[in-house]
């Protein structure tokens, strides 16, 4: 089988799954290119797309490790996600659009209401890194938290509303971060719930690993926070942001494309005929019993 274009979700995502071996598998991003010429043509600079047998050489190295399971059994499994996905998690939202994927949705929770997230949403969750979306409302302020259409929720990230956190469309949240609308305590009465003010993250804002976004902070169309950075006063659109307190070091280019997730489900139904067709593709071969020889007695290098 010959590939042509490999286009991901985001590098952050790949920094997070080279330790979860089998996880990766469930939520790789490929998109096989038809026609090389005319994509390269209308992705222009976009560096998300690698191209050549030396470059998907180098992404298969560290990270395109054999998936062992039988076609049937990873569908199989999928569809036990989509389920449980349906049927425990679904009933909790106030609101989750279609075209969602949950990876191990088992390590989701969810506590209070309204929480509401919009199309093709993808969360990621592992059994030491829980999603935890979480409403404890002030009795003065409410509590709320809204996510836009085509974000991306890695591993670990914690979203606590006392009053109202509302995030764009196409935003990332990666591994580890945390948004909070509250202090939960007060300075001098430690039993009360302390100030709370709204977050606001505007579209196509990407929120770095372990990154902590506090009350009352606007963060800009486009904006990225960098890793580890702690926000307490609104960034501006279209710049990046580092640092405790986090400042601005950097502004983007205007003039430069900016390529959404937005883009990337541009055709939802082709691009998971696509990736239902490499895993065809690449698990063609294995049977139960490799499957079942594997689990048992696993060789050196699998």
């Amino acid at each position: 089988m010959a590939l042509k274009g490999f286009q991901f979700i985001n590098e952050d995502f790949f920094r997070w799954a080279r330790p979860h071996k089998g996880l990766w598998r469930d939520v790789l991003s490929v998109r096989r290119s038809r026609k090389p010429a005319e994509n390269a043509a209308r992705r222009g600079k976009d560096h998300l797309w690698m191209e050549t047998n030396e470059h998907i050489r180098q992404v298969e190295d560290p990270l395109l490790q054999r998936d062992h399971r039988p076609y049937y059994i990873k569908k199989l499994y999928l569809k036990f996600q989509k389920f449980y996905t349906n049927h425990f998690l679904h009933p909790q939202f106030e609101f989750l659009g279609k075209g969602f994927v949950f990876i191990k949705p088992w390590h989701v929770e969810l506590f209070g209401s309204p929480i509401e997230i919009g199309d093709y949403a993808m969360v990621f969750a592992t059994p030491d890194k829980k999603v935890r979306l979480s409403v404890w409302p002030d009795l003065k302020a409410g509590g709320r938290i809204r996510i836009g259409s085509y974000s991306l929720i890695c591993p670990g990230v914690r979203i606590g509303s006392a009053s109202e956190i509302r995030i764009g469309d196409n935003c990332m949240l990666a591994s580890q971060a945390y948004i909070t609308d509250s202090d939960w305590h007060d300075i001098y009465n430690r039993v009360a719930t302390g100030k709370t003010a709204p977050v606001k993250i505007e579209n196509n804002v990407w929120i770095g690993d372990s990154a902590i976004v506090c009350k009352g902070v606007t963060i800009g169309e486009n904006s990225i926070v960098g890793a580890g950075a702690i926000v307490v006063d609104s960034i501006p659109a279209n710049t990046i942001a580092a640092g405790n307190p986090a400042k601005v070091v950097k502004q983007l280019d205007p003039g430069e494309q900016m390529t959404t997730r937005e883009h990337w489900f541009s055709n939802p139904a082709g691009l998971f005929k696509e990736l239902d067709q490499f895993d065809r593709d690449m698990l063609q071969r294995n049977t139960f019993l490799h499957w079942l020889r594997h689990l048992i007695y696993p060789l050196k290098g699998e």
